[in-house]
């Protein structure tokens, strides 16, 4: 689960890159955003998932569930408290930068 976290975070900062070349410095920001709204709730879930298979009775399906109910409630909270604090936002490149790190697992697939 690491390995595509780290790999989340590392499509989230050149789809930044990429959004700040052609958009400037909002863009670059907007994305980066976007992206870690994908990376953060992803990265706590795998956490809480870790932490639970590691428990005596090791992982259950309602904790995956609640986790999972957390883990979209979070990306909903980000997106919408960036859509509030952050006035120079450029949706397209939040957008982008959303999907970008959203995807970024096929990467993985195609590796082998």
């Amino acid at each position: 689960m690491l390995r595509v976290i780290l790999l989340q975070l590392a499509a989230t900062i050149v789809a930044g890159l990429a959004a700040g070349l052609l958009g400037g410095t909002p863009a670059l920001f907007s994305a980066l955003l976007g992206g870690l709204c994908c990376v953060v709730p992803n990265s706590l879930f795998a956490l809480r998932l870790f932490a639970n298979a590691q428990k005596a009775g090791g992982a259950n399906p309602m904790s995956f569930f609640i986790g999972e109910f957390i883990k979209i409630a979070l990306t909903v909270a980000l997106l919408g408290a960036i859509a509030w604090l952050y006035h120079g936002l450029n949706w397209l490149a939040l957008i982008a930068g959303f999907i970008v790190a959203l995807k970024s697992y096929i990467i993985l697939l195609f590796r082998h």
